[in-house]
């Protein structure tokens, strides 16, 4: 049981939500204050990906990224920021018969320095690493591309800037490439982690499989834990059970209750008064910036 524990909002995410809910926000000023709503409602981290304002798609454009930090900085409310490096790493092939070439809409590849671009710009006090490469999404032929290379190059550049990776893991052997990390000095002391649970082709969230990566984790890394759509705040408990702090947002659910569409601030409020009933401590930003040693800037 973890009795300290601090949330997370996935504010916005870059899937096809948009025309699922009037919620999900999509331009810089939208995300930014649904970032800061998160926070006033007891979210102690805000973890940002951007959208193109014409067409809400995903995208990592850092000017948006920077309008978006620029307004939560600015605001009159403490959140630790955690930007995602997840993007350019999006692999659409051409089908089942023609797989080559790849089908441009919906492909976009870089490489390890620019996929860092924004982060290196805004020097956000977390950034996240996807750990792994998989088959992302039920059927299509899109594949999330995180080779061990790249990650690896991703690490040593995250770590030169000072900034906190968060270690984003999808099924049991993104640990073993998570570890090989430590193993080599790439990641620096504590190392943060983030069971990314229920998503197609990777891990499922039944708490056997859950405890299974609980129990297959780096010795002393600080963990999160969350799932997606209808088991989001089954699983505030369950981390928290587990010993791990938790993730709640639009990125990965839209829904408070059946038929009640969600805010981020709406998800955050129920994920705290679950860990209040369970007489868990809900961490303020300050007391994640000293249990995780980040620098805010």
């Amino acid at each position: 049981m973890n009795w300290d524990v601090f949330i997370t909002c996935a504010v916005t995410g870059s899937g096809d939500s948009t025309r699922k809910s009037p919620h999900v926000p999509v331009t810089p000023p939208q995300i930014a204050e649904s970032a800061i709503e998160a926070a006033k409602a007891g979210a102690a981290i805000v973890h940002i990906h951007v959208r193109d304002p014409e067409t809400g798609q995903g995208s990592r454009k850092t000017e948006y990224y920077a309008e978006v930090v620029e307004r939560i900085r600015a605001a009159d409310v403490d959140v630790v920021v955690n930007l995602t490096a997840g993007m350019g790493g999006d692999l659409v092939l051409g089908g089942d018969e023609q797989v080559l070439p790849p089908n441009p809409a919906g492909t976009d590849m870089a490489g390890a320095t620019e996929r860092l671009d924004h982060v290196r710009a805004i020097l956000p006090e977390i950034c996240t690493l996807d750990c792994g490469t998989m088959n992302f999404a039920s059927g299509g032929d899109y594949i999330m591309v995180n080779t061990p290379s790249v990650l690896r190059k991703m690490a040593t550049l995250v770590q030169q800037m000072g900034v906190r990776p968060e270690l984003e893991v999808f099924d049991t052997g993104h640990l073993v490439q998570v570890k090989e990390m430590i193993r080599d000095g790439l990641l620096d002391d504590p190392v943060m982690i983030q069971l990314c649970m229920g998503i197609a082709y990777g891990a499922p969230d039944d708490p056997t499989t859950f405890m299974a990566m609980v129990n297959n984790l780096p010795n002393d890394c600080v963990f999160s834990g969350f799932s997606i759509a209808r088991m989001q705040l089954p699983f505030v408990a369950m981390a928290a059970l587990a010993g791990g702090n938790v993730r709640v947002g639009l990125e990965d659910n839209l829904y408070a209750g059946p038929g009640q569409l969600a805010t981020n601030a709406t998800l955050v409020e129920k994920a705290k008064s679950i860990l209040d009933n369970m007489n868990v401590r809900v961490m303020s930003p300050q007391a994640v910036r000293d249990k995780l040693k980040l620098i805010k800037r």
